[in-house]
């Protein structure tokens, strides 16, 4: 695997995160059904050239969170029914995340596609259909991660362009070769690990759920969490959830590209 880079949070870069908060505080205080919603704390631009991958899960590094400040992300959607729910209660209080898009699903669900970035999110790719990318041939991975990447795109945009309007991507199942490492290094694209998950792959009640991320964000203290918007479990229990991190003190923080971090913090 080709060697790590050590992050590195340019002044510049994370005086535009700064900058960001007075529009977070504003849209919090404008846009919040209640003034004491969780609310989204600030805003993280992660810039691919120091930074091309986070995630302690995968990686020797992660994003510079604070203590008790976590980012929320989402696989394997858009899917209207479990989709829908989460962000329903992402809105409720005020919170932005970012979704890991599945290309097919995207290309099934361009509404959905458009509803989340509309509502403020940030949108990821996920490959085209989720396959085991470190056990399939170099073309059919770098088909997955165009198509998916394009279909994304026109779902989005409606122009199937394999560069991404945000260059942040995550492989199915955590699973990924050191070529194709390099080669979305090369291409200016974040690979997003995660520093803590859900296991909502498992067979669990939403309440198990809830006590299992509830204890691990509790011991980690910080971090990136992942979540599969295409469970139901987890669409059950985000609002619980979320009202868990707000009565615990803890802090979201919203991952932008370091290029567009103003355009994404005007978006309503």
């Amino acid at each position: 695997m080709a060697k790590m880079q050590r992050p590195k949070w340019t002044s510049i870069t994370m005086g535009v995160a700064l900058a960001a908060l007075t529009a977070i505080g504003s849209i919090k205080a404008a846009d919040c059904p209640r003034s004491d919603a969780l609310g989204t704390s600030r805003i993280l631009s992660v810039d691919a050239k120091t930074t091309p991958r986070v995630g302690l899960k995968s990686f020797p590094q992660t994003l510079p969170l604070a203590d008790h400040e976590v980012v929320l992300t989402f696989d394997d959607g858009p899917r209207p029914q479990t989709t829908s729910k989460v962000l329903a209660a992402l809105a409720q209080e005020c919170v932005r995340a970012t979704f890991f898009l599945v290309g097919r699903s995207a290309a099934e669900h361009p509404d959905m596609v458009k509803r989340i970035a509309r509502e403020g999110h940030t949108i990821g790719h996920h490959t085209w259909s989720h396959p085991y990318m470190g056990r399939i041939p170099a073309d059919a991975a770098k088909y997955e991660i165009d198509h998916g990447i394009a279909t994304d795109e026109m779902a989005l945009h409606g122009v199937a362009t394999t560069t991404p309007s945000t260059p942040f991507f995550r492989f199915p199942y955590f699973e990924s070769t050191p070529a194709q490492l390099d080669l979305l290094q090369s291409r200016g694209i974040v690979v997003f690990g995660a520093d803590l998950w859900a296991s909502d792959w498992n067979d669990m009640t939403p309440e198990q759920e809830l006590k299992l991320i509830s204890d691990r964000i509790t011991a980690a203290g910080k971090g990136i969490i992942l979540f599969h918007d295409a469970q139901a479990r987890t669409a059950a229990m985000m609002p619980a959830f979320l009202r868990f991190l707000r009565e615990n003190g803890f802090h979201i923080v919203h991952i932008v590209p370091a290029d567009t971090p103003q355009k994404n913090a005007d978006a309503h």
